[in-house]
Formats: C-alpha cells, structure tokens, sequence
C-alpha cells in the first residue's frame, strides 16, 4: 500500500481517500450543471487516463458550465479560448515577441499553456488551428522556433463543438478526432431536469459566478496521482484484452463502416474500462466495463460509409449491434 502523501489543499494521495474525492465530484458539478452524469463520468474517466475529451451538443445544454465546474471543484488551473473562424494557431500556442529593452525575442505563453483548457466549439475554426493542438494533445508539449516546451501536469483538453449539421462548422480532422480519448454527447435536459434548471435561476443562480453556487474544490493533485497509480494496477485478464481486441476488430470488418477502429482506440478502451472498474470499486476489469466504455471510447474513431448515412445507420448503432455479437468471455 503506497504512502499517503498531502498537497497543499490538504487532500490525501491514497487510493482510497482519491477514490472518495473523485467520487464526491458528481455532487459538487451538481450544484450547477442538472442531470448530464454520463458527461460527468466521462470527464473522470478521462483524468485518471490523461485523455481528453470532446463534448459534443448543441447550443445551450451546459457544456461549457459543465467544464467550468469540473475546474473549480479539482483545483486545476484552467483557460478556455473561444474557437473563431480567424482564430490563429499562434493564438493557442503562443508565439515569440520581440523585446524592444532586450533586442531579442521571447516567447509569449498561450493559453494551451494550463492545466484544464477548455477548446469552447472547437468546430467553429479551420482545420490548419484545429490541427494546431495535435502535439499539446500527443506529446504534451509544443514546438515554437524548433524548441519543445513541454505543458503542465497535469494537462487535459476539453473540446465543445456543436453537430456538424449546423451552419459555420468545420469537420475535425480524422488525425485530431483520434486524439480525443472520448466523445461524449450532451443531449437535451429531460422535462424534469429542464424545470429544476429554471427552478434554479429563478432562484437566483447566475452560472458565472460558480463560487456563489457553493462549488468548492474537493479534489487535487495529490488525489489524481494516487488515482491514477492505482488504476494502472487494476488487473486485465487475458481474455478481457481479446475481448477488446475482437470488439475493434469487428468495426474493420463491418459493412456500414469505411474506417474501423485502430490499434490506438483498443488501447484507449482498455486503458477506459480499467478506470471505470476502479471507480466502481474493483481491481480487476470484467466485460460489462468494456461495454460501459465502448460508446465513448469508439464512436469518433469510426467512419459511416455514405450509404449507410442516408440509410439513418450511425455510429452508435453499429458499435452497438457488435457488442451483441461479439462473444462475452466467461
């Protein structure tokens, strides 16, 4: 059993006291975001995997209040930067400036530069500055005038992007989509979520100041290292790892797909299903985590063939129809 440690909020870094701060995350997030647990989980899931995530909705269901929340309730240092068309890549990454009292150039910081940083309607932007955070997301670093300079840890990405049916939008990248260890869709509140929401704001809630809606951090640094080592000790049975596999390998092999998925996405779901079976309390993973993770593991890392499109297939419905034929290990 690891030493506890302490950082300097006074959270503990052992496994179990990580687990119980994560876990006390939905009911901090919950006192300004309504409903949207499979979002919450999935942003969890992505810290203890040191994944980013893209969060995908339209207009006005919360995402961007949802990644505030998380920041203020983890103690992470956040920036967002707001994707425009004319967005430059140098407006993300930073840029050398010239000194006029040195005679020399320096580099000025961007916003990449945090821990949390909140891509706000990614899609909203071409796909040369889109592109621009491949490295930030891959190599946790980024390249200005040939030197590498590496990010904070840790250091997540939050993308927002609205459906690409919609007017000013830029279809991610295949290489940038791949990057994103989940995609998870916020749907429409239900009728009752929607009247607590209203409930709330006529009450007095104002979502810019999340300090007055009693958010408060509950877990740190020291929380997600402990996490974290402790989800790379959750056991995988070689029949869990096949069980992975023949689920990506099928998508390669079905009709309605043009791209299955790659050798990176079976190992994104692995590395999902063993943080979702440490948050629910086992050491060791069993297939109904695989097929818990499935969805936001795979469905950005498939391509619909046309005709299947027209026909209303999509890609939840064909990952779907392989978990029911892919067979379970016992």
């Amino acid at each position: 059993m690891m030493d506890p440690t302490t950082d300097n909020a006074g959270h503990t870094g052992d496994a179990a006291g990580a687990r119980s701060s994560l876990e006390a995350l939905r009911a901090e997030i919950a006192k300004a975001v309504v409903g949207q647990d499979p979002a919450v989980t999935g942003l969890v899931v992505a810290l203890l995997c040191r994944g980013h995530v893209l969060l995908e909705g339209v207009p006005g269901v919360a995402k961007t209040l949802l990644v505030r929340t998380l920041a203020a309730a983890l103690e992470l240092d956040t920036k967002r930067v707001q994707f425009t068309p004319d967005l430059m890549p140098s407006d993300v990454t930073g840029s050398l400036v010239y000194d006029t009292r040195t005679a020399q150039f320096s580099f000025q910081p961007g916003p990449v530069f945090t821990n949390l940083l909140l891509a706000d309607e990614i899609n909203r932007t071409p796909p040369k500055t889109q592109s621009s955070l491949l490295e930030a997301m891959e190599e946790r670093q980024v390249t200005v005038d040939g030197a590498p300079r590496p990010l904070p840890e840790p250091f997540l990405v939050v993308a927002t992007q609205n459906p690409v049916e919609y007017e000013g939008t830029y279809p991610l990248p295949e290489a940038q989509l791949d990057r994103f260890l989940l995609k998870l869709t916020v749907p429409l509140p239900s009728r009752q979520d929607e009247i607590d929401v209203l409930t709330r704001h006529a009450a007095g809630f104002d979502p810019r100041d999340l300090r007055a809606a009693g958010v408060r951090p509950v877990a740190g640094s020291a929380d997600l290292d402990a996490a974290r080592a402790a989800v790379a000790k959750t056991t995988v049975s070689p029949e869990i790892a096949a069980y992975v596999v023949d689920i990506c390998r099928a998508t390669r092999e079905s009709p309605s797909l043009t791209l299955g998925v790659s050798p990176r996405g079976a190992t994104a779901l692995l590395s999902t299903s063993r943080a979702w079976a440490w948050l629910t309390g086992r050491d060791y993973v069993i297939p109904d985590d695989v097929k818990a993770l499935a969805l936001p593991t795979l469905r950005h890392r498939v391509q619909l063939r046309p005709e299947a499109e027209m026909e209303g297939v999509t890609a939840d419905s064909v990952i779907n129809a392989i978990l029911t034929h892919v067979p379970v290990p016992r």
